[in-house]
């Protein structure tokens, strides 16, 4: 019996190593503090994990998650977390040669219109543009599971 708890435990640890190793931190950085994140400092947020570089910024977003939650939208497809299937502008379905790379982030568009809408914008723009909740919505983004 005490074999089968052993392997039950190897085997729950090595899936959560296999999920935590999917995931892009490379270069990541925290969107409340500003500092590279820590794979040990992290919140579950729609499906996936958002990450950071202290407990300190951890708590700050779990008491007010709305606060970042355009920051934290983008963090999750940065990471390669969620993926996308409609334009984000247009809500159209996207094309794979119509991308932009937003901060880190790759975001698919519909169509150039939409694309050079991106490419005019400034950064803080950017965000707002493609990780609002609204444009999260239109876009299809999805925590892979």
């Amino acid at each position: 019996m005490k074999r089968v708890l052993i392997a039950l435990a190897m085997t729950a640890l090595l899936a959560v190593l296999v999920i935590a190793s999917e995931v892009k931190l490379d270069g990541v950085k925290c969107f409340v503090g500003g500092e590279s994140v820590s794979s040990s400092v992290s919140a579950d947020y729609k499906d996936g994990k958002v990450y950071f570089c202290c407990p300190g910024c951890q708590k700050k977003f779990m008491a007010d998650t709305a606060k970042y939650a355009t920051k934290a939208n983008h963090q999750l497809v940065a990471t390669g977390q969620a993926k996308q299937t409609n334009c984000p502008l247009s809500g159209e379905p996207i094309a794979q040669d119509k991308m932009v790379e937003v901060q880190g982030a790759k975001v698919y568009f519909c169509c150039d219109h939409c694309k050079n809408k991106m490419v005019g914008a400034a950064p803080d723009e950017q965000l707002n543009l493609v990780f609002s909740e609204a444009a999260w919505e239109k876009g299809g983004f999805k925590v892979a599971n």
